[in-house]
């Protein structure tokens, strides 16, 4: 089975070609997509540790300052896009260079990837053979504004390569982002 018998499966099942060519520009179906909304999360994430807030705040606006007088960025995308899962979803990050997952959220092992104001193209690409059974992905705008989508791995493209790869633009927002 190649990465994109997909499309196949797609065409099989009545999607338009408009559908499939989108399907085929991110590498998965979109459609197939369910986000996971704020109400599902457990109680638990709804408490985040104070002290761990002030510290990803002042890392923030640290990065933004170094940004305004450098005209730089600072290469610390996926530590802020995790202390934000951390923050804002309740994950309990594994302890640093756990293989597999990032982190725990309930009974689900999460894995976290960040898309930074660098990257043209929106996207990330997770490994096949990580033991996660949902993706977390946050993307940092120009701005530091965050923003993350929580997704099942089910959903991911089906496919043999090493990689699976996620577009942000074919994410749908959870319902506490707002719909542009």
């Amino acid at each position: 089975m190649s990465d994109w018998d997909f499309l196949h499966d797609m065409h099989h099942d009545g999607y338009s070609p408009e559908q499939i060519a989108d399907a085929a520009a991110c590498g998965y179906n979109p459609w197939e997509w369910s986000p996971v909304y704020e109400e599902e999360l457990p109680a638990s994430c709804l408490q985040a540790d104070p002290e761990l807030a002030m510290i990803f705040e002042s890392l923030v606006e640290n990065a933004m300052s170094y940004h305004e007088l450098t005209g730089r960025y600072l290469q610390i995308w996926g530590e802020l896009g995790e202390l934000y899962a951390e923050i804002k979803y309740g994950i309990k990050r594994h302890k640093p260079h756990t293989r597999g997952s990032d982190g725990k959220l309930g009974n689900d092992f999460i894995e976290i990837k960040t898309i930074s104001p660098e990257k043209d193209g929106g996207q990330v690409q997770v490994k096949r053979a990580g033991n996660f059974n949902r993706l977390l992905v946050i993307k940092i705008s120009e701005q530091f504004e965050f923003e993350g989508r929580l997704i099942e791995r089910k959903r991911l493209s089906k496919g043999e390569g090493k990689y699976a790869r996620v577009s942000w633009s074919a994410l749908t927002p959870t319902n506490d982002e707002p719909q542009t």
